[in-house]
């Protein structure tokens, strides 16, 4: 071999020994840069669930106010409040009649002992 062409053979030999080390570079980097990914993913997956969910806890905190506040909710509302009203008040009066029968019950046998 003439000596030109050894030297020419030479300069693709390290050229491509160049573009294989830095091929090979260039996937150890991305390899790298995958492995961080992946193992950080973790992290960063949990973070965004949190975050998820304090969004959706502080929308859905708002939505129940509002809701509160909308003219059914008052009207129904306002409807139970009427409603234990009435039932407190019958009973009351169902206790103030009961009251009032056991109290002649007992004056009544009371004035038979008493004869």
């Amino acid at each position: 071999m003439a000596t030109s062409q050894k030297a020419k053979s030479q300069d693709l030999l390290v050229s491509v020994a160049e573009s294989i080390g830095s091929t090979l570079g260039a996937i150890a980097a991305k390899a790298d840069a995958a492995k961080d990914v992946i193992v950080g993913g973790a992290d960063t997956a949990v973070k965004e669930v949190k975050r998820g969910a304090t969004k959706l806890v502080r929308k859905s905190k708002s939505t129940t106010s509002k809701a509160r506040r909308s003219k059914p909710a008052r009207k129904v509302s306002a409807t139970a409040r009427k409603a234990k009203a009435t039932a407190r008040k019958v009973a009351r009066k169902a206790v103030r009649k009961a009251r009032g029968v056991a109290r002649k019950a007992k004056k009544a046998t009371s004035r038979r002992g008493k004869r």
